[in-house]
């Protein structure tokens, strides 16, 4: 379970982190929070806990590379690169990080490729000019990131069994956003499904924001979702 900080404040971030300490595998850290309280907010929470930083770099090749290698100096367990930056840009980033880490005696984060956003369904592929449909793009995306050496991706649960059958590596992680227990609403989420079944579908990790952060007593709401995925295994 990674626990979204989709907060503010730095403030808002830390009081969410001292009531659920370390109950959550991961904690996430967006553009939001990113933009609001900067990258020594990040090294402060990974210095303690484990981090995926989701920025979701997509630029030329160069930058993404330099992008990614900072993110890695920052002592992220896990960070994101849109998969649709193409391969010559995920490569790039993937031999800097490794470059990097090698010369300075780093553990190499994940690094992970964004496929189709869940807030994303066929009609927002068209207007972009992409004529698949939206499972079809996540397993090439999939693929991509793959072959370039990528440590897995992020994807709707509803594509995930897709890609487990698609994609033929064993350490391949999956991460799933638009996941939603039963007690939350959908928000703006279009390609969703609840925590047990996306991981019956085979999701590594499972990335939970508002049904934990505006619960009245959030670490019961974290509990009562893995009590859930618990029960159906």
């Amino acid at each position: 379970m990674i626990v979204a900080l989709d907060v503010e404040t730095a403030a808002e971030a830390r009081e969410v982190i001292r009531e659920l300490g370390a109950e959550p595998a991961a904690y996430k850290i967006g553009l939001q929070l990113f933009t609001s309280a900067g990258p020594e907010f990040v090294r402060e929470v990974a210095s303690e806990y484990k981090v995926f930083l989701d920025l979701k770099f997509h630029d030329i090749p160069n930058t993404v590379a330099k992008s990614a290698v900072e993110a890695t100096r920052l002592g992220v367990w896990m960070f994101n690169v849109h998969a649709s930056g193409g391969g010559e840009m995920m490569r790039r980033t993937i031999g800097e990080v490794d470059s990097a880490c090698q010369k300075e005696n780093r553990k190499r984060p994940l690094v992970i490729g964004v496929t189709v956003l869940t807030s994303s369904d066929a009609k927002t592929l068209r207007e972009t000019g992409i004529e698949r449909e939206a499972e079809d793009q996540v397993l090439h995306l999939s693929r991509l990131a793959s072959e370039c050496g990528l440590d897995g991706v992020v994807a709707s649960p509803l594509e995930v069994s897709l890609i487990r059958r698609g994609v033929e590596r064993s350490d391949f992680v999956i991460v799933t956003p638009g996941v939603r227990p039963d007690f939350a609403t959908n928000d703006d989420q279009k390609r969703v499904m609840n925590p047990r079944s996306a991981v019956s579908e085979g999701s590594d990790f499972l990335v939970l924001g508002r049904p934990i952060l505006q619960a009245t007593d959030r670490t019961l709401a974290l509990r009562r979702i893995c009590e859930e995925i618990d029960a159906a295994d």
